[in-house]
């Protein structure tokens, strides 16, 4: 077993101090070794192996090579059992979870307990007047509550920490009035009046004069929340000197702060999963996902190819986990002027019979069918809800393992999201 480089020991001597604990020299080795099993996701085995030493009834904070080698070999088991399981259970199509937008989680922040909570209440299928602004006011605070922790905007505990020039807290729009000198505020750029801009929060709006102004690199238009640097004047205008979009929070530190809450609607992963996972992710290394669209079922050519398609992945040695199958499914748009539903409905189902008649496809892969825009549904607007159960039940027959969801939807595995729009149709409206 090669030593643990002097960068591993650090961070392991580190991790183990926080927790209250004291490594010798051999069980240092020890923890290296198992760490050395992940990798790609060594903080998550730290992390599983620290929580099990702290559920151990040990005599003594100083840990030698026996009592990491006890956890360690749970550990390890627990992992062997795992991999002896089923193939259903071990097989990527088990860690696989794909999440529908009408069932993601919807949180509100509560400016005054500075907390998230959940909104549990049935949500409306069509909003209210106030609930606009209410979208606007609500993107809001989560950025200014992002901003407030940052280390640039944050309020000194000590005024002596910070003089008064060097401090960058925000400070809100209606209270500029009186205040002298450069402020840092934050605001959403606006024109309520032709050629003036404004910005504006959840306190008033002021003037803005971009003449000499030092912009950062961006796109910036209306209703862009943007922070900005100036001095108010005395005509009530204030003069930018600087402005940029609010700084960036890494994922691991947003992770930190919220955690136990489920913003993406997979479900809170534990430690012991997400290692789970990355194993799996690291076995399979020849896996694959096939996304496809335009997948025109009244199209005859259209057919004859994804047959073709099927036949190429059939004969390979490991099939994909995942087909993405997007739509349009039908060459017209199945609007209100659309009559042949019933004969969609029987293409749906020589769609299943086709995937069916390859036994491989239909035993060790999975079909995920998400509804383009010219697809049958409520409206074109996003997110599209699924394809309507009337259109699907013939190939469920066949497939009826096949997941039908909205556009977009997510992947749970590597927190995606799977959107399909018409960019091209799109750019050349503008034009």
């Amino acid at each position: 077993m090669a030593a643990p480089s002097a960068a591993m020991r650090k961070k392991l001597q580190r991790k183990f101090r926080l927790r209250g604990f004291t490594l010798k020299v051999d069980a240092l080795e020890e923890a290296a070794a198992f760490l050395a099993r992940f990798p790609d996701a060594e903080d998550e085995a730290l992390d599983l192996l620290l929580d099990e030493l702290d559920k151990e009834p040990l005599k003594s904070s100083i840990l030698d090579r026996d009592a990491v080698r006890r956890v360690v070999s749970l550990l390890v088991e627990a992992e062997e059992a795992v991999d002896a399981a089923s193939p259903s259970a071990t097989s990527v199509q088990s860690a696989l979870r794909v999440v529908d937008s009408f069932v993601v989680p919807r949180f509100h922040y509560d400016p005054i307990k500075k907390v998230f909570y959940e909104h549990t209440g049935r949500l409306a299928l069509h909003g209210e007047a106030g609930d606009k602004a209410a979208l606007y006011r609500d993107r809001y605070q989560v950025l200014l509550q992002r901003l407030a922790r940052d280390k640039y905007f944050s309020k000194p505990a000590f005024e002596s920490v910070m003089t008064e020039n060097e401090s960058c807290e925000i400070t809100s729009i209606q209270s500029l009035v009186g205040c002298t000198g450069r402020r840092w505020i934050m605001g959403v750029i606006s024109q309520l009046e032709e050629r003036q801009f404004y910005l504006e929060d959840l306190t008033g709006a002021v003037p803005i004069d971009l003449a000499n102004a030092k912009i950062t690199s961006g796109f910036f238009v209306e209703n862009t929340v943007i922070v900005a640097e100036g001095e108010l004047l005395s005509s009530g205008i204030f003069q930018v000197n600087t402005c940029g979009f609010p700084p960036l929070e890494d994922r691991e530190t947003s992770l930190s702060l919220l955690m136990g809450l489920d913003f993406f609607g997979g479900g809170v992963i534990p430690t012991e999963e997400a290692l789970r996972l990355s194993s799996l992710e690291n076995k399979a290394v020849n896996d694959m996902f096939v996304i496809l669209s335009d997948v025109w079922l009244d199209s005859y050519e259209t057919m004859e190819k994804l047959g073709v398609v099927l036949d190429g992945y059939e004969s390979v040695e490991v099939v994909p986990s995942l087909f993405v199958l997007m739509g349009n499914f039908c060459s017209r748009p199945c609007n209100l002027a659309f009559n042949s539903f019933e004969e969609l409905r029987l293409q749906f189902g020589k769609l299943g019979e086709m995937i069916a008649s390859r036994t491989r496809l239909k035993e060790h892969s999975r079909f995920l069918f998400i509804p383009g825009p010219d697809d049958a549904g409520p409206s074109k607007a996003l997110p599209r809800c699924a394809l309507p159960k009337y259109l699907i039940e013939e190939l469920q027959k066949h497939i009826p393992n096949a997941i039908f969801v909205s556009n977009p939807c997510r992947f749970v595995t590597k927190h995606c999201l799977m959107l399909f729009s018409d960019s091209k149709c799109k750019s050349f409206w503008t034009l």
